[in-house]
């Protein structure tokens, strides 16, 4: 079910400035049992939404690792993403415009702040795993630092500490790609339908690997020249996601990506991870290009109570969404 919650006050961003009015959107799945001990909070990545049954289907759902049954499942919307929290397609309370690339510049941190006051409306003391992956992992980690003994499971998954200069590097190569669109300065929804389609391709080079290209988008036989299947297939994903998000939100999040360092006024990354005393599973792909295993190793290596596991798959970083089997098994024999 989806859930809509409006902010009494402006929301202060870390950066500086702040959002009037701000809004966050939230779906919600079973019931919180009497002890309220029950409640997995799920954080999600650059272009999903709050419904986790949509892109996490395979954990989610009866008898699966997350049954409703069982559990009082949440999932907030990111700020600035286009699906019903406070974005760049979101009009200006005090303007009356759309805000567009005129958004306030926000974080990563920013986000995880503001999925915590929306625990605290909820009237939630704890959650019994706080889970995310990719960049919903490095929301998760911040949110684990600001609720401490309140979590009492955190899973992170492909996720890193502090955003990498190879990471920068991919947002960047995005960034210059929705540039080179002449819409893109425009102040409309939909703009810049082809800088988007130009960086989503250029993204999923990150998510997947070499292997998994070669054994989907082999040609059958010797006589192609032109239509290649790897080429189609790069096409259709830019165009899935055009049709489904906005480029101004998607160039807002990139740079929020960026600013991804958890020791950020904390006297540094090994300080504070230090500091995170939850029990927490900590999940790499052997396989992951854009943040790879070496990061989340690093973080269980400085959290107190880490394990790290690295599992095997072929997709790479998508890994994350598609090899449910191997991380629901892990999940479950970490939450007993």
């Amino acid at each position: 079910m989806t859930h809509r919650l409006k902010l009494e006050a402006p929301f202060p961003l870390e950066l500086g400035g702040e959002l009037p009015d701000l809004e966050i959107a939230y779906c919600t799945f079973g019931k919180l049992n009497e002890q309220q001990d029950n409640v997995i909070w799920v954080c999600h990545a650059l272009t999903a939404n709050a419904d986790a049954t949509d892109w996490w289907h395979g954990l989610f759902g009866e008898s699966k690792t997350f049954d409703p049954e069982k559990y009082f499942i949440i999932c907030a919307n990111n700020l600035g993403s286009p699906y019903g929290t406070t974005s760049p397609d979101f009009i200006h309370p005090k303007t009356g415009d759309r805000y567009g690339l005129d958004f306030p510049k926000f974080t990563i941190r920013d986000t995880a702040i503001l999925h915590v006051k929306l625990l605290e409306a909820l009237g939630l003391k704890k959650i019994q795993l706080l889970i995310g992956g990719s960049c919903g992992g490095n929301i998760a980690l911040e949110m684990a630092y600001f609720l401490a003994d309140k979590v009492a499971h955190l899973a992170l998954l492909c996720s890193s500490a502090k955003e990498t200069p190879w990471g920068v590097g991919v947002h960047e190569a995005q960034r210059l790609a929705l540039d080179a669109d002449q819409t893109f300065q425009a102040n409309v929804s939909g703009t810049a339908e082809k800088g988007l389609k130009a960086a989503r391709g250029m993204a999923l080079l990150g998510y997947r690997t070499y292997t998994s290209i070669v054994q989907k988008q082999s040609e059958s036989n010797d006589e192609v020249t032109e239509n290649f299947r790897s080429a189609s297939y790069i096409r259709y994903q830019g165009e899935k996601l055009v049709k489904r998000f906005d480029a101004h939100c998607y160039y807002c999040l990139l740079n929020a990506l960026d600013t991804h360092n958890m020791g950020r006024g904390r006297g540094g990354v090994e300080k504070v991870l230090r500091e995170i005393t939850t029990k927490t599973l900590c999940i790499g792909i052997d396989s992951d290009l854009l943040i790879p295993p070496i990061e989340q190793k690093y973080i269980a290596d400085h959290l107190p109570h880490a394990t790290f596991v690295e599992i095997k798959s072929y997709y790479g970083h998508d890994g994350f969404l598609l090899e449910f089997e191997q991380i629901g098994l892990l999940l479950e024999s970490f939450l007993k």
